[in-house]
């Protein structure tokens, strides 16, 4: 995808301005999409002790020489109930409806859609509304009557905290398994960019869930990734019209 993949030390602040370290010397860096927490960025004004981060970030981030496209403060957002309310916020902000549905989602906040996620815990996946990486996920088909007991005390003691959706049976893909093939579950993580015109990147990220029967592809529970081919791709930005027609096609 032409993306650098550094680290926090891999990365330079120069006069405001933020560079990369390469073997050919620095090179500007315009953007950067970050995968650490927001209080590991910047030694200088966050975490004094984070060794994860970029000494002066900010400063080159408040002086406009550097973009975050997951600036500061953006996890308030990354709450799980919204996912319920998707295609109603859609169609609030561009009055159309969805093309791709989302996955239905159940807000435990809610009596009645708690009191029906409680009566079918053996069908649906539980997940905390604030948690990440695959953390405190109860798989109903996949979870013992004790687990499910368990996750409904939970529920009742703190409803707001979770959500429940439709177990999703995820694509599988021949996976190298020791010294043999085996097939594996994987989901794709697509990156689609914004400005004149909104266009998806060709290529993404696969992870793979390398447990035997495992649907969480998390790396922190034990997931992997493979490589992502694109079989064609001219990379230019598409127009309106042909993504809706690759859309609409099978």
């Amino acid at each position: 995808m032409g993306i650098e993949l550094v680290e926090g030390r891999d990365l330079v602040v120069n006069q405001n301005r933020v560079y990369m370290r390469t073997t050919r010397g620095l090179e500007r860096v315009d953007v950067i999409y970050r995968r650490i927490d927001d209080t590991f960025l910047d030694p200088e004004v966050l975490r004094p002790d984070s060794v994860l981060g970029v000494p002066g970030l900010m400063r080159a981030y408040r002086a406009g020489h550097v973009a975050l496209a997951n600036a500061p403060g953006t996890g308030i957002a990354d709450d799980k109930a919204v996912y319920a309310y998707v295609p109603q916020i859609i169609k609030y902000y561009l009055n159309e409806d969805i093309i791709l549905p989302n996955v239905p989602t159940m807000i435990c906040a809610d009596p009645k859609q708690r009191e029906h996620v409680l009566a079918n815990l053996e069908s649906l996946v539980v997940k905390p509304t604030n948690e990440s990486g695959g953390y405190g996920l109860m798989i109903g088909p996949k979870a013992t009557q004790a687990e499910r007991e368990a996750c409904a005390d939970r529920i009742r003691s703190n409803p707001r905290e979770f959500i429940a959706q439709p177990m999703i049976s995820l694509s599988r893909v021949p996976s190298l398994i020791e010294d043999h093939f085996e097939g594996r579950h994987v989901d794709l993580r697509p990156y689609i960019l914004y400005g004149e015109d909104i266009f998806v990147l060709p290529g993404g990220l696969t992870r793979v869930a390398l447990q035997r029967g495992s649907l969480v592809v998390n790396s922190s529970q034990g997931g992997g990734s493979k490589d992502t081919w694109v079989l064609q791709s001219d990379g230019a930005p598409q127009t309106q019209s042909q993504r809706q027609h690759e859309m609409s096609t099978p």
